[in-house]
């Protein structure tokens, strides 16, 4: 799996996501997102990334929404 395809998946979903006046709820949603319709191993990687590259690629967003909400993404 590539992870600058994952990258890429995640930055539109934080554009999808930015549309929402609410913050929160939008950090929120996006995880929600990543949990419900992402497999377990692109999470993982994903999160393997941003421990190894930190988050300069990410949306703001969804930078935020793996932060905030890593262990529930595990």
């Amino acid at each position: 799996m590539d992870v600058h395809n994952l990258v890429h998946m995640a930055n539109r979903i934080g554009d999808f996501f930015q549309a929402m006046p609410d913050r929160e709820e939008a950090i929120d949603g996006i995880a929600q997102h990543l949990h419900k319709f992402w497999e377990p191993r692109m999470r993982r990687l994903m999160l393997e990334h941003v421990d190894q590259t930190g988050t300069a690629a990410l949306h703001p967003l969804v930078a935020q929404a793996l932060e905030r909400r890593r262990e529930a993404l595990r």
